[in-house]
């Protein structure tokens, strides 16, 4: 997918798509090439037959195939006019992410009971408002305002490469995001998903181990019949406990920070190794 900081997009070529015998695919449309190149055989430099083919691929959602910060911050600005008030949308966004990974923390630490992402987007919500000078919201405004996260507009090229996938491969997500919330997204951005996986069924938040392993578990693969798709260099990092770790250029790889663009050039190296049989590296 693209990244929205990028000047250029990097080509890579994949042979024998399409009935062509080479196809080139920008960064933007890596979500339609990308996966299907890492999955498909390749031999390892100790290896004589092909890698065990992959069945089902489990996303990354948010950033990965769906813009969350642009489509929050469009909802609190529409929030912020209604009420006459003035806010940096993009800013508020990011404070509300900014809470995400330490209210995971506290159900992983036992401060919290098992708590479903919508009740901890909303508790961070309530923290945040006032540090916005944002008062005077009805409980059926903050309740609304808290489903932003509901309706995250997918990149421009997300469901049109996971149709294509889906034709070969089963997918789903696989997000600490909970059932409802990831439900209602996929209706609302039209993303084509087999099944709903992630957290909420594990009971565990990534990174967790368990989070990967139940998606085999609950399709009845074995994980290296799995393959993880992501923007963050972390949560492939992960999956290496629970399924196979594949790759994926979100457009966040460059917004936050080295360590997730080394993740789109981790998964451009694997994709590029489809292209030179007589030196393939696995991932």
């Amino acid at each position: 997918m693209r990244s929205p900081n990028s000047s250029a997009d990097l080509v890579l070529s994949f042979p024998g798509m399409g009935g062509r015998s080479r196809s080139s695919f920008t960064r933007r449309e890596l979500l339609q090439a990308g996966a299907a190149a890492l999955v498909a055989p390749r031999m390892s430099s100790a290896q004589t037959s092909p890698a065990p083919s992959v069945k089902a691929l489990v996303f990354d959602t948010f950033g990965t195939v769906v813009d969350w910060r642009s489509s929050v911050a469009a909802e609190v600005q529409q929030l912020a006019k209604r009420k006459g008030l003035t806010v940096d949308g993009a800013k508020f966004a990011d404070a509300w992410r900014a809470g995400y990974g330490p209210s995971m923390n506290r159900v992983r630490t036992g401060e919290l009971p098992w708590t479903k992402l919508d009740d901890l987007h909303r508790i961070t919500l309530d923290r945040i408002l006032p540090e916005f000078n944002i008062a005077g919201l009805s409980e059926d405004e903050k309740a609304a305002l808290n489903h932003a996260w509901h309706r995250l507009k997918p990149w421009p090229d997300a469901v049109a490469g996971l149709t294509r996938l889906k034709k070969k491969y089963i997918i789903a997500p696989l997000s600490n995001g909970n059932i409802s919330l990831m439900t209602e997204l996929a209706k609302f951005g039209g993303l084509p998903w087999d099944a709903i996986l992630g957290a909420e069924l594990a009971r565990h938040y990534k990174p967790d181990r368990e989070v990967y392993q139940s998606a085999a578990d609950f399709l009845d693969l074995k994980p290296a019949d799995v393959m993880m798709v992501a923007a963050h260099l972390g949560d492939l990092r992960a999956a290496k406990g629970g399924v196979r770790p594949g790759g994926e250029a979100g457009p966040e790889a460059r917004r936050v920070g080295r360590r997730d663009r080394e993740g789109f050039q981790r998964s451009r190296r694997a994709a590029w190794n489809v292209d030179e049989p007589q030196r393939p590296r696995r991932l």
